[in-house]
């Protein structure tokens, strides 16, 4: 055990032996009371087993051994509001978290929960509301840690305007009909870690400095409307990936600094499609990649500013059938003669020596070196071989 985690595992101890226990406390509790802790520190762990309210008034504790979940809901109708929970094991077997919730109706608002593995657990869970609370995980490093909120089979909740850090993933499996709004993530691997987890609302969130943004695997009819992914850098990640989930909209997102911007992967029999509109991808490596798939997405009304590669495809023919109207490029080289802010002739991408990293990823390593960008350049310059359309958008916008 590295010598702070030593050191943090004796405070804790020392806090629990020290604390009055909460159990004998919860215990007493009525059905349908409230428990109003008086500040201070109370030892965990501890189960909750009837619909009560449980309030810390923002200055009680409730302290972890070190070992499992400090605070378990086995019930229906809990609160759980101003309360400071730290202490969970480091277990990713069982799952040790701050708060494990299980049953229906539950409110956990404006709780502070930190040095835990796992932040907030929603183990079969429906129709609850997670608000206003901060999570923050063990100083781990990135393989090590757990969930800042996991939805596992679970539907109809709420998270919002949460405040999370120093986690994993924010992860929905097998979590239908959430809504996720206003939540801000960063330090992590997965932004959000969409998977089986079909219409979805992810709303004005704030993901940065993760390993990737938003990755969608096999949910369909998603709604991701303005979040802000920045920062997601990693070799394989991007701000926002859609792996065989259809029929989502994307729409008035800002995508910033990102390996790729946007990323799509499905498989050619895919029938569903996307539609990507109002979005801003700006500053990213590559703004779009398309892999595997023809496409037929439509994207609409998106601004491309200041991406290195604006588009790229992992093979001719991926994305070809894509959609394009009124989006607006940096790189159109067009004029507006009558005034009326849409380019007077098409704006169309071609694949020249980008072709070469594209499709042989071992070249990957020299993308943008000089040798490359002289070779694109006397390739734009006199073709000595057919260039590749990648995209056609018939009515480029010019503002």
């Amino acid at each position: 055990m590295k010598p702070f985690m030593a050191f943090a595992a004796a405070l804790f101890a020392a806090a629990a032996f020290a604390a009055p226990a909460l159990q004998p406390l919860i215990d007493a509790t009525p059905p349908g009371g409230t428990l109003k802790l008086a500040p201070g520190a109370y030892a965990g762990p501890a189960r909750v087993t009837q619909a009560i309210t449980l309030d810390g008034g923002g200055k009680a504790a409730i302290v972890g051994d070190g070992r499992g979940t400090v605070l378990t809901v086995n019930a229906n109708g809990v609160s759980l509001r101003g309360l400071r929970i730290a202490g969970s094991g480091e277990s990713h077997d069982a799952v040790d978290a701050g708060i494990l919730l299980e049953g229906d109706g539950h409110t956990v608002e404006n709780n502070v929960i930190e040095d835990v593995l796992f932040g907030i657990h929603l183990k079969r869970v429906n129709g609850s509301r997670i608000a206003g609370n901060q999570v923050t995980g063990k100083p781990l490093d990135l393989g090590m840690r757990g969930d800042a909120i996991r939805l596992w089979y679970s539907r109809d909740n709420r998270v919002d305007n949460n405040r999370f850090r120093r986690a994993r993933d924010l992860t929905f499996a097998n979590s239908p009909d959430n809504h996720v709004t206003g939540n801000r993530f960063v330090d992590g691997r997965y932004g959000m870690h969409v998977i089986f987890s079909p219409r979805l609302r992810v709303e004005n969130n704030y993901l940065g400095h993760t390993g990737t943004g938003i990755i969608v695997l096999y949910s369909p009819d998603l709604l991701l409307r303005g979040n802000h992914v920045a920062h997601a850098l990693t070799g394989g990640g991007a701000g926002i990936v859609f792996k065989e989930s259809h029929d989502a909209l994307v729409e008035g997102n800002e995508v910033l600094h990102c390996s790729v911007g946007l990323r799509v992967d499905a498989p050619p029999e895919s029938v569903g499609k996307l539609t990507v509109r109002g979005n801003r991808f700006a500053h990213n490596i590559v703004g779009l990649f398309f892999y595997g798939e023809e496409g037929g997405h439509r994207f609409t009304d998106n601004r491309f500013e200041n991406n290195l590669t604006t588009v790229g495809i992992s093979a001719p023919g991926a994305g070809s059938a894509n959609v394009w109207r009124n989006n607006y490029w940096d790189e159109y080289q067009g004029f507006d003669r009558d005034g009326d802010g849409i380019g007077d002739t098409p704006h169309e991408a071609y694949l020249f020596a980008d072709r070469i990293w594209m499709e042989t990823p071992m070249a990957t390593f020299f993308r943008n070196s000089p040798v490359l960008e002289m070779l694109d350049f006397l390739e734009r310059l006199a073709p000595f071989s057919s260039p590749h359309l990648v995209l056609r958008d018939p009515a480029p916008r010019m503002k």
